[in-house]
């Protein structure tokens, strides 16, 4: 189905071409039609608040297409992007199976679907599947080892240098790679990238002018070129 923003809507869950590629929805027959039941299914823009940090958990968001922004903000107002969420993530899940307020605030980066989940209808649904409820713990453990990834690059790193190169690492290893460089479409403001890594936008900027510098990085147009995965390895371990 076409809806708009030319996005192509997976409204059904069991005939989901790609329901087999994302962990939580790769269930049997009778659980994904169960599933296929108790979702909603909703377009969102660039923008959106799918839940707020600090609200009480009203339910999950399989994330279907688009990207989402998971943020937390300090009471000073600084703001880190804990993840950049990808189809197939379930957002919220955290604090639904808690039962303890949203711990971040999920904002779409660009158009997207979601498809909404109340929480006593997902908690029902582990309990008549088993095997849904062992995906939820397998997308928890998958956001322990996220939450746990983001320490070690906030609080391990040395210098913004170090984490800047971490991150550029860290995206590399979802695209294609050839000679030890990679490319792929920057969608980040430098505010946002520095949200990511616990830096300022201004510093953001100077480390992309010092890394094009040293012919680490180039960019063309929204196409970031990191040209040697190698250099970015000995700035971490240096």
């Amino acid at each position: 189905m076409r809806a708009p923003y030319g996005l192509n809507i997976l409204d059904n869950c069991v005939s989901c071409p790609v329901r087999g590629e994302h962990l939580f929805c790769n269930l049997s027959l009778n659980a994904a039609q169960r599933l296929n039941e108790i979702k909603s299914t909703a377009v969102y823009p660039r923008g959106a608040m799918l839940f707020i940090e600090g609200q009480q958990p009203r339910g999950v968001f399989v994330l279907c297409n688009g990207r989402v922004k998971l943020s937390t903000t300090s009471r000073e107002g600084k703001t880190i992007i804990t993840k950049i969420s990808e189809p197939g993530d379930v957002l919220g899940l955290n604090a639904v199976v808690s039962n303890r307020p949203y711990e971040v605030t999920s904002e779409m980066m660009e158009p997207g679907q979601g498809n909404f989940i109340p929480r006593d209808s997902l908690l029902q649904l582990m309990k008549e599947f088993p095997e849904a409820a062992i995906r939820v713990a397998q997308q928890l453990s998958r956001n322990y080892f996220t939450a746990h990834e983001e320490i070690r690059t906030l609080g391990l790193a040395i210098s913004p240098s170090e984490k800047f190169a971490k991150l550029l690492l860290s995206w590399s290893t979802s695209v294609p790679q050839n000679d030890g460089a990679s490319q792929l479409r920057l969608t980040l403001t430098h505010e946002e990238i520095g949200e990511l890594i616990g830096t300022t936008r201004e510093t953001v900027s100077r480390l992309f002018s010092d890394f094009k510098k040293k012919q680490l990085l180039q960019l063309k147009g929204a196409t970031l070129v990191i040209r040697s995965l190698p250099a970015l390895e000995k700035i971490i371990h240096s």
